[in-house]
């Protein structure tokens, strides 16, 4: 090995892990995403009441699901492409293969429709707030599949086995890196939605005054 191939630990940390690295990306990120999508899910249920933390909630999603679909598509390139360490580790599963274009596709179609939703305001919330309102069943449908696909092999992904228990491995190659990329995730996805809260305020109204209206014909 010459002098330019030696990798230092600070080096390994930051840039390392390969394969292995892709797979504990994934695995990281897919946690962080079902937390937020856990928060999103209470915010639809009180959405008038939650609607500008759903709104808030849903743009930071787009910096994981970017990158989900990055880390996700960087596997696959390596695989097709004939990358030897990423051919040896295989594919996942075929039906989890054959699901994933369906998930990418009913992904940008329920941020695509809430981002122009959010921008267009209430005025043009018919056809497309209905298009959102399926795009997202349709897209949480093929999601709940696909982490149901891919939940047995978590652990092994996230953590380090040694004998009959998982740890984890803060300083394992590309540890750094990782942490790096999931916090540059979600700051990108904050600063997106703090750079759109002023077109919250139309929402904002909209469903304020739609519960108080539903509010005086109950009563």
């Amino acid at each position: 090995m010459g002098q330019a191939d030696v990798v230092s630990p600070g080096q390994s940390r930051l840039r390392g892990g390969g394969v292995f690295g892709n797979e504990r990306l994934t695995a990281a990120n897919g946690v962080l995403l079902l937390l937020l999508l856990a928060a999103l899910g209470v915010t639809i249920v009180r959405i008038r009441p939650l609607i500008d933390v759903h709104l808030f909630l849903g743009l930071l999603l787009l910096g994981p699901v970017l990158l989900k679909v990055v880390s996700t598509g960087y596997r696959f390139a390596h695989y097709y492409a004939g990358t030897p360490s990423y051919r040896e580790r295989g594919a996942p599963a075929l039906a989890l293969r054959l699901l994933g274009p369906f998930v990418v596709l009913s992904t940008l179609a329920v941020f695509a429709t809430g981002v122009v939703l959010l921008i267009e305001g209430p005025g043009a919330s018919g056809t497309l707030r209905t298009l959102h309102k399926l795009s997202f069943f349709v897209w949480i449908a093929f999601t709940s599949l696909h982490v149901l696909g891919h939940l047995p092999d978590l652990p092994r992904a996230l953590l380090r086995r040694h004998g009959e228990h998982y740890e984890y491995n803060p300083l394992a190659a590309g540890g750094i890196g990782r942490v790096l990329t999931l916090t540059g995730a979600i700051v990108a996805g904050a600063l997106l939605a703090t750079l759109l809260v002023p077109h919250f305020a139309g929402w904002s109204h909209f469903e304020a005054f739609h519960h108080h209206h539903t509010t005086e014909l109950r009563t």
